[in-house]
């Protein structure tokens, strides 16, 4: 990155939007709540862009990874269009697939699972790349924190019908929901549900260290879930053929030691040479590369950038 141009780098999430803005050898970082992504993103990020405007930051570049990120052409359109007056030359804005994957590998091949609230992997090949997963809650995010979540809910209910195991999870559980037969109602009301919902996996992480058995085999089939979405993306792209193929595991789902080590064990299961680690990336490291990945790279068409047009072009 050329130090004397000031970037401002944005890591959105469903759970936090993470700031940094780096003006040559210096850096400055705050957080903000998370984005919606069943709501318009733009507003969401340009909010978020405004506070620095306010708070009186120069900078010429936006690099933005944001979590749901459909229109990414659009975004850095209207971004750009909303900011060049304020000196913004260019805007360069991924899903955060994308930075994760940056963050975690750089420009180089692999695959990445950057999985919190929700859950995306992204791998990266010679010249293809591959998503897998990051269909949200209703349909998707295996493995996820609000997979974990929903898992220990439903555990909860089946042993409170006699369908299930008796867990642990329900004497957590029922400390926010004393009359369990009326869990569901609340929660369908609750316009936060899925954060809220995705809450329920540190009760999980605590069960399980408890020894409770359904809690850690909770864990044992997120962290399954999450090494088929690594391994289908190797395939994908060409990478689980490569004499080490790399995989990395990020975001706060990995922190559960069961979790990362049912993760580990099943990837090496399948590919025994596998480089694998978990906890190794800062996705807004990434978001700050997002402006300096290489035409040549895979991961170019991946990233949308609006420029100002230099004069006489």
């Amino acid at each position: 990155m050329n130090g004397a141009t000031a970037t401002l780098a944005i890591d959105a999430g469903q759970t936090s939007v993470k700031v940094r803005l780096r003006d040559g050898g210096r850096a400055t970082e705050w957080s903000a709540p998370g984005v919606r992504t069943d709501g318009p993103l733009l507003p969401q990020l340009a909010a978020v862009v405004d506070r620095a405007v306010a708070e009186g930051h120069a900078f010429e570049r936006l690099a933005l990874g944001v979590s749901g990120l459909e229109s990414a052409h659009t975004e850095a359109a209207g971004l750009l269009e909303r900011y060049r007056h304020g000196g913004v030359r260019s805007v360069h804005i991924a899903h955060d697939s994308v930075s994760a994957f940056l963050g975690a590998l750089g420009d180089e091949r692999g695959a990445v699972v950057a999985a919190g609230t929700g859950v995306v992997t992204l791998a990266v090949g010679r010249t293809d790349v591959a998503r897998v997963d990051g269909w949200g809650h209703l349909i998707g995010d295996a493995g996820s924190g609000y997979w974990v979540g929903r898992a220990a809910l439903d555990a909860v209910m089946r042993a409170h019908d006699g369908r299930g195991d008796a867990t642990a999870l329900t004497g957590l559980v029922t400390a926010d929901f004393p009359d369990l037969e009326r869990a569901y109602l609340e929660l369908q009301a609750d316009p936060d549900r899925v954060r809220r919902t995705a809450g329920y996996a540190r009760a999980v992480t605590t069960a399980a260290a408890g020894g409770d058995l359904v809690a850690a085999a909770i864990l044992a089939d997120a962290g399954r879930e999450l090494a088929l979405s690594a391994l289908a993306g190797l395939r994908r792209t060409g990478e689980a053929s490569a004499a080490k193929p790399r995989v990395r595991g990020i975001g706060g789902v990995f922190t559960d030691p069961a979790l990362a080590e049912a993760f580990t064990r099943e990837v090496r299961a399948s590919l025994p040479g596998a480089d694998v680690a978990v906890g190794e990336s800062n996705p807004l490291d990434g978001a700050g590369l997002l402006p300096d990945v290489a035409a040549s790279s895979a991961l170019a068409t991946r990233i949308a950038a609006a420029h100002v047009p230099q004069a006489g072009t």
